[in-house]
This record gives structure tokens, sequence and C-alpha cells, in this order.
């Protein structure tokens, strides 16, 4: 192999996701030292996996081997592996909470496995708009609400701020009540399921609150990964052993139908798309690739599959849950946790005790996950908007941004402990509020990224929207239009 200039496609480019990378092992290999957290070494492990990369003197590094004795690779281990794919995987385990598998569970029930194709629609749609997110971050080198803000001004501030307290206050609630029933589900020692939700869900939250406040986002990863394997690979395979109609499945996935449209039907088929992968959390995910050491273009292509990974398995996820469901009469059966519960208690009679337990662990695997990344990387949110409102200094900002910050640490505690204040009570008005703020979050986001990431001047012109993307924002922005005229036309 010759040393020759480095070749790749702009990193900006939005299809360079195979791109091999041409990188200067010259300057960096003694960056990457074993067991090293610095943002160099970081780089030097995502530059071995892929990305694209153009320097003055390199070498051309073969993705798949190479006869060069001087090119000095890490071996190819799982490790290195969920380097790349960590990020995505967190946002897939966030995005899924008690609202989610409720959804999925109310829309399999009434709609059957018609409707999965809403599943995929919404996958998609949520990759869309955390790749533009990712791309504005990477090419600008500041957030979206940076940019937001920036762009926007103090209306963006007074908006932002009204939807994220009562988010916070709501998903929070909503978090520690939903694993307070599944764990009571599994170990009723109370006589009272409303003791038991409550003793339960206080414990979860204050263990979250612990694993956050002292572990860092190194064992937050960690534990992460712990219940993603448990949400994905129970309730995957509990709809394996349902043994549905792969003929029905098959049709529901590539046929777009709502059954009963005038019946409910489409209210449930625009709830299905728009809860799977989460809402606010899906700004999480820029938080993330920076603690990944991920700062600048080049690491598109890597984000990329990231994503793609991370959304193939909400995916997944949502359509497990609707197929399971599609299975169960859910008539009945209560809202929220309590329709997951309801859920492993039906699937005992086809599956057995083992059925109904397997489904339950998976469940709470879920709500807990979200819960963890919830008080792992909203206050992150709220401190990156603080910043903004007192108009820090970059040093000053990247100080706040951070987990070892005043702001973030009093974020958490807020968002651990206030929401407390409701499990007692009926959650069902303030739940209500929410699901119709959350509704009006993602179309949001899809008008932001339209202005910010279609201007030249704002992004750059080698990383402004192509057409597909903007056909694809244009198109979720015209489903929502529509569905929220025939809902207020009656």
């Amino acid at each position: 192999m010759h040393s020759t200039p480095g070749t790749a496609p702009g990193p900006g480019s939005e299809l360079d996701l195979g791109t091999a990378s041409s990188i200067d092992l010259n300057t960096k290999k003694n960056n990457a030292v074993p067991g090293s957290t610095s943002v160099e070494a970081v780089r030097v492990r995502h530059e071995y996996l892929g990305r694209a990369s153009s320097t003055t003197t390199t070498c051309d590094l073969d993705p798949v081997g190479s006869d060069d004795i001087n090119v000095r690779r890490p071996p190819f281990t799982p490790r290195t592996l969920l380097a790349v794919i960590g990020p995505g995987c967190l946002v897939a385990a966030t995005g899924v909470g008690a609202g989610d598998l409720a959804t999925a569970g109310f829309a399999g029930s009434e709609l059957g496995v018609a409707v999965l194709w809403a599943v995929v629609v919404g996958t998609a749609l949520k990759f869309a708009l955390n790749e533009g997110l990712a791309r504005w971050q990477l090419a600008t080198g500041t957030s979206l609400i940076e940019g937001a803000n920036e762009h926007l001004g103090r209306p963006f501030q007074a908006v932002f701020l009204l939807y994220l307290l009562p988010w916070s206050f709501c998903v929070g609630a909503a978090l520690m009540g939903a694993c307070g029933v599944c764990v009571h589900a599994m170990l009723p020692i109370f006589d009272d399921a409303a003791t038991g939700k409550l003793v339960f869900g206080v414990a979860s939250s204050l263990l979250g609150l612990v694993m956050v406040q002292v572990g860092g986002y190194r064992l937050f990863q960690k534990i992460m990964g712990a219940c993603i394997a448990l949400m994905f690979v129970t309730v995957l395979c509990t709809a394996a052993l349902m043994r549905p109609d792969w003929r029905g499945v098959l049709s529901g996935l590539a046929v777009p139908v709502i059954p009963r449209l005038h019946e409910g039907g489409l209210g449930w088929t625009i709830a299905l798309m728009g809860g799977v992968g989460g809402t606010l959390t899906v700004l999480c995910y820029g938080y993330w690739i920076r603690e990944e050491g991920r700062e600048g273009p080049e690491y598109l292509a890597t984000c990329r599959v990231d994503l793609a990974i991370g959304y193939l398995m909400t995916g997944l996820f949502g359509i497990a849950m609707v197929i399971i469901a599609s299975q169960i009469d859910a008539d009945g059966l209560g809202k929220g946790a309590g329709l997951v519960v309801a859920l492993a208690e039906r699937l005992e009679a086809p599956l057995g005790p083992i059925g109904r337990w397997v489904f339950l662990i998976g469940a709470f695997g879920a709500v807990f996950s979200s819960l963890l990344g919830v008080w792992q990387c909203v206050p992150y949110v709220f401190a990156d908007y603080c910043a903004l409102v007192l108009g820090d200094a970059p040093e000053q900002r990247r100080q706040r941004v951070s987990e070892r910050s005043k702001t973030y640490r009093v974020y958490l505690l807020a968002l651990a402990l206030v929401p407390m204040l409701k499990l007692p009570y009926p959650f069902k008005s303030i739940q209500q509020l929410y699901a119709v703020v959350g509704a009006g979050f993602i179309p949001f986001l899809a008008l932001l990224l339209l202005y910010l990431n279609t201007s030249s001047k704002r992004i750059g012109a080698p990383h402004r929207n192509r057409p597909l993307t903007n056909l694809v924002l244009l198109a979720a922005l015209a489903f929502f239009a529509y569905a929220a005229y025939l809902k207020f036309a009656g």
C-alpha cells in the first residue's frame, strides 16, 4: 500500500455511511493509550471504526484488512463496537417509556398488526430528526438549543422553559409510578397496590439518582446496556412465542392502512407513530455524543450508523409490543403501566408463569432504563438552557453543562424528588395535558430543523439538508397537521 493524500468524500455528505477513511496514523497513534478517556483517544478509536476524514499526510485505511505493516489498528472487539453504537442504544432505551409501552399495547389490541407500518414510519421520522440534530451540532459546534436560541431569541427561551418544566414533572412522576407498578407486580409484598407503587416508585427514583450522581456517564452507560439487553431480548422472545400470523405481520409492515379510521383508529395510529422513540429525549443524543468525544463533521458517518442501529432496536421493540397486544383483548385492563402489568397477567394463560415473568422483567427494564436516561440527560438540557439565558462565556458554559456543575446536580435532585409529590394521586388530568404538549414537540422540532438546516449561511453548504431529508420533514408536518384538523374538526 502506498501513502496517498486522503480522498474521502466530504464528511457532511448524506451518502457517506460506508466510506473508508484516511487518517494520520503518524500523528495520532501515540494518543491511543489503553484505558485513556481523552477526547483524542476516543477520536482514534472512532477513526478505526470507519469515519471519514481528510488530512494531508495520510495512509489509506482498508476497513477490512491491510498488508501494510506500518498500519497499526486496535483489534475489533465488542468494546470498540459499543464505542460507536453506545449513544444510539441509549436513545433507544430512553425513548421507550411506560407511555410508549401502553400506547403500543392499546394500538395492537384495538387495531391489530395492520398498523405495524406506523411503527416503521415513526422510527424513520425519529431517525431523520436525530440525524438532523447531530448534523447541526457536528457542523456548527453548538447544540440545537444554542442554535434555536441564536436564531429565534427570547421567544424560544420562553416557550422552551414552559415546555421543559411541566414535561420534567409529568415524565418524572409517570416513570416513577411505572417502575413502582412493575416491581410490585413482581414482588407483591404489600397488600395495597397503591402502597407498592408509592414505595417501589420512590425507591426506583432514588436508585437512579444515586447511580447518576455517583457513577457518572460511564456507569450509566454500563447499567443501560444491561437494561437494554433485558428489555429487547425478553419482549422480542415473548412476541415470537405468541406465534402470530406472520403473513399478517408482513402485510402490516408493508401496506399502510388504518383500521376503524373514524372509530378511534386514526388517533391510535398517530399516537403509535409519534410515541415511538420519545419526544424531548431526542435532544439527549447531542449531549451523549459529546461525552464520547465526537466533535466535528468528520463524525457524521459514525453518528448515522449509531442512530440507525439505535432506531432499528426501537422499531423492533415497538413491533414486538404491537404483536403481543394484538393477541390479547385489552378492554378494561387500565392505562399506562397498569396496562403493561395486565398484559403480563393475560400472557400467563398462553405462555405460563415463565412467560408472565419474562414479560414483566422486560417491561421493568424498559421503564427503568427510560427513568435512568431521563435522570442522566435532562439536567444537561436544563443546564444548557441556563447557560444561554445567563450569557455564559464558552469556558463557563462548558463547566455548567457537565455532570459536576451545581446547575446539573440541582436539576437532577429536583427531577428525582419533586415528582414524588404526585405519586399518591391520580395522574389522568396532568397526563392528558402532557400528551397534548408532547405531541406538539415533534412537529416543532421538524420545523426547527427545516429552518436551521436548510440554510447554507446557518449550517454551511456541505451540511445542509438534502431534498429527501426536507421531504421527510415536510411529510411529517403535513401528516400531523392533517391529523390535528381531523381531530378538532370532529
